[in-house]
């Protein structure tokens, strides 16, 4: 197995009871949470001077091209000034809605550069989900591409839209207005307490629902990139997620450059066949991804794995449980440690085994909480469970100085109990202090490391002319943890048909997205409720395995 290569890594016990934030923003920070801090100072002006790469990027044909950290300085002050000259400003909302490419980093680190608060937009999004996150951050600008374009709402965002593409007329094309402005721009200096980014969750109930995540963030985002990803000076480090979900927009993008580390973009889509190319040609040793990714690795067989193994030093995983067989797999045939890690987009990562720092490992467990974060098991009324017993999986806010999720965007309700937020996941506390998880507490559905909620599903499919009801739920699936699952009553006079199936998957997955839309629909007469009408989807998961549609 690969080796620490002489690192010293400090044990979990000593190094936690020495945290303190104003410790750990000190030695990752170069601004003053209280005086005044930017995000692209931190994340790329700072790491000038070296001619050092900050990003590479590898097209689909499998074309490399490299970026340094003075470049997007001079490319992020370019934009800086091009929002100024429209207006925005700090606290505005920019969106992404890009391919892992160069504008991409540009688009983000402008967006900082001028105080303003970055939104991704996940490209396999429909113009429907799109929508929903347009109008809820009130976005002034959003940058897309000529193949994304046509997922905005006509109209609506004609007079705040620049395109990046050659047949994008000059008022909205990208490079013809960045090319047009200066490239000097004094950053704007904000506190810690103010938002720089905002993404848009899942929940049990509604639509997804707006999470700023303020300045705070960076020193929990560096904490997590150094001691649980075990991020080195010399690591050849790739992160598989899309910027246009959580994990990749913080740990792809955020903590790498934060640490002055190259970061990669590759545009093409995941295959078992360009992961281990790229991870053979790049020479990666530190790679992110979700389990899912990492399942499709080992149902290629170790003949395909053979060709990089023992090149990777450690492999951090996300988004969703990860099977110890998994970890047994890759340590036979890759010759590396699995690390598995838990966090949400409201909070950033929280439960990890920590690759640089010492602790005992649970073969399945989650971990141990992130230094900066106390976890509890706790029941239904807030008290604090002991160890063996399963609760709901919380974060005691009272001593978690890293916690940073302010409370869902102009919510009236939020989440908070007393001192407490709850994760909605089951889990159960270990007589050493590691947490181990008993499975999910809520709806909301975890396929492939993406959370779905079930109410933008149904509320897709109830649009169609032939449904009455709908209801959604996850099924277990081995390869994506779950799938998809509808339950549909049909409009009178209508029948239910394979071709109907088809159709309605089609309807949601053009509408909503491509990782969204029903693997299997069932067909069925009613849908079992409360006497107050109720649906109870815990009824409808455990009769999943009946009649169904498969797609």
């Amino acid at each position: 197995m690969a080796t620490e290569q002489g690192v010293s890594i400090p044990g979990y016990e000593e190094f936690v009871t020495g945290f303190s934030l104003e410790k750990a923003a000190a030695e990752l920070l170069n601004g003053d949470l209280e005086k005044g801090i930017n995000a692209c100072v931190e994340c790329c002006d700072r790491h000038v001077g070296q001619n050092r790469v900050a990003l590479t990027c590898i097209g689909q044909d499998g074309r490399e091209e490299r970026y340094t950290f003075e470049q997007l300085q001079k490319w992020s002050a370019q934009f800086a000034n091009l929002l100024k000259q429209r207006g925005i400003g700090p606290g505005d909302r920019v969106a992404g809605l890009l391919p892992r490419k160069l504008e991409l980093m540009i688009v983000v680190l402008g967006a900082w550069r001028a105080g303003a608060i970055y939104q991704p937009l996940f490209t396999a999004f429909g113009p429907q989900s799109i929508e929903h996150r347009l109008h809820g951050s009130e976005a002034r600008l959003v940058v897309t591409d000529s193949a994304n374009r046509v997922k905005l709402r006509q109209g609506a965002h004609a007079s705040r839209t620049l395109v990046v593409g050659d047949d994008a007329e000059a008022a909205e094309n990208f490079h013809a207005q960045l090319r047009a402005q200066p490239d000097q721009f004094q950053p704007v200096m904000r506190k810690g307490s103010d938002p720089f980014q905002m993404l848009f969750t899942s929940g049990t109930t509604g639509k997804a629902k707006g999470v700023m995540v303020p300045l705070k963030a960076l020193v929990a985002f560096g904490v997590y990139m150094r001691y649980a990803v075990g991020l080195r000076e010399d690591d050849r480090m790739w992160n598989i997620a899309d910027p246009g979900w959580a994990y990749g927009l913080y740990y792809a993008i955020t903590g790498p450059l934060l640490l002055g580390h190259e970061t990669m973009f590759y545009e093409g889509s995941f295959t078992v066949e360009s992961t281990y190319r790229i991870i053979r040609e790049r020479r990666i040793n530190n790679l992110l991804g979700a389990p899912t990714a990492y399942r499709m690795l080992m149902a290629a067989g170790p003949e395909a794995a053979r060709r990089v193994k023992g090149q990777l030093r450690v492999v951090s995983s996300a988004g969703e449980p990860l099977n110890p067989e998994v970890i047994r797999w890759f340590a036979e045939h890759l010759d590396v440690v699995v690390h598995d890690h838990y966090g949400q987009t409201e909070t950033g990562m929280t439960i990890c085994n920590h690759h640089d720092l010492k602790h005992p490992l649970h073969l399945g467990a989650a971990g141990y909480a992130l230094p900066g974060y106390r976890a509890a098991i706790i029941d239904a009324d807030g008290r604090e469970l002991t160890a063996g017993t399963p609760g709901l999986l919380a974060l005691d806010m009272s001593q978690s100085p890293l916690f940073f999720f302010p409370g869902y965007w102009r919510q009236a309700e939020q989440p908070f109990r007393r001192q407490y937020y709850p994760t909605g996941d089951t889990a159960e506390l270990n007589e050493d202090g590691s947490i181990s998880f008993v499975g999910r507490s809520d709806d909301v559905i975890t396929s492939s490391g993406y959370r779905i909620g079930p109410f933008d599903v149904e509320s897709s499919l109830i649009e169609h002319p032939s449904v009455a009801e709908v209801a959604v739920v996850g099924k277990p699936d081995p390869e994506r943890t779950e799938i998809v699952k509808a339950f549909v009553v049909l409009r009178q006079g209508i029948e239910s048909s394979d071709t109907l199936a088809e159709e309605l998957a089609l309807f949601v997955k053009q509408r909503l997205a491509a990782h969204a839309y029903p693997r299997e629909i069932e067909f069925v007469n009613e849908l079992p409720k409360t006497p107050s009408g109720k649906i109870q989807r815990f009824l409808l998961r455990t009769q999943g395995g009946q009649a169904k549609a498969a797609l």
